[in-house]
């Protein structure tokens, strides 16, 4: 699946680009672009951007995603004006949510790079990303509770996982904000660079990535997954179905003979 035709000029919400790499597949570059309102999530550009993805990652010539904002915010929130005056019945009938289940699923692994505000939905955006690179000006929090309500899109089961039961229960309990140096002591992101370096960081993170065998780096990136999902026990009998799976890759056998003829692998995606 090669025809990204459309992504260059349907979106209303986000901004779109690939980035060459020198090193083997593409990077697909994701933006939030509403920056009036700091990037707040609505239902309009959450379908954009999972749309998106599910685009980037049917195409043969993207090996990883980056997802980001702009310096003022990855995303300041939800937009709170689309649930004021919503009843429960009425959320529960629009089902918003079910949009960040499909970000779930995506295969290849997709990079947060996150400066500015990180806050509510757009923490919990940031948390459904695989890796999280971050700007040291960057605040991350679940700021729920300030409006009467509580995390609804992952932010008490994701930072609980990340970052464990007493960090997870200040953060959500008091709404307040967290600098990226403490969520990195905590174990919720990846890398903390300076605040003019945080997209090439990773997009230079997403490079590496797509230049390794496609089709081990989806497997991997499942396998980490289910241990969230599941038991030690299941997670290793998982873990190790993908691994014998592997074995019938023709990048598993390249990698090997490349390993035992000192050379570089040249992988072919299969």
């Amino acid at each position: 699946m090669n025809d990204k035709s459309h992504l260059s000029n349907s979106y209303k919400n986000i901004l779109i680009s690939e980035i060459e790499n020198s090193k083997a597949l593409k990077v697909g570059l994701i933006q939030l672009n509403r920056p009036d309102v700091l990037n707040a999530l609505n239902i309009d550009l959450m379908k954009e951007v999972v749309e998106a993805l599910e685009t980037f990652d049917k195409d043969d010539e993207t090996g990883c995603m980056v997802l980001t904002g702009n310096a003022k915010a990855f995303a300041a929130g939800a937009d709170i004006k689309e649930m004021a005056d919503a009843t429960a019945v009425e959320m529960l009938l629009r089902d918003q949510f079910a949009r960040w289940d499909k970000i779930r699923k995506i295969k290849k692994p997709i990079i947060a790079a996150v400066s500015g505000f990180a806050l509510g939905g757009g923490c919990e955006l940031a948390m459904t990303c695989d890796m999280i690179i971050a700007a040291e000006g960057a605040k991350f929090g679940q700021p729920e509770i300030n409006l009467g309500v509580m995390p609804g899109a992952g932010g008490t089961q994701r930072l609980t996982k990340a970052i464990g039961k007493a960090r997870a229960m200040e953060m959500i309990l008091t709404g307040k904000m967290f600098t990226a140096k403490d969520m990195f002591i905590a174990g919720l992101i990846t890398k903390v660079v300076d605040n003019d370096l945080y997209l090439d960081e990773a997009i230079e993170l997403a490079k590496d990535i797509a230049s390794k065998p496609t089709v081990a780096v989806q497997l991997a990136k499942e396998a980490v997954l289910k241990a969230f999902d599941t038991t030690i026990e299941a997670g290793l009998e998982f873990e190790r179905k993908n691994f014998y799976l592997l074995f019938a890759t023709e990048d598993k056998f390249e990698g090997m003979k490349a390993f035992v003829e000192k050379r570089k692998a040249e992988w072919k995606g299969r």
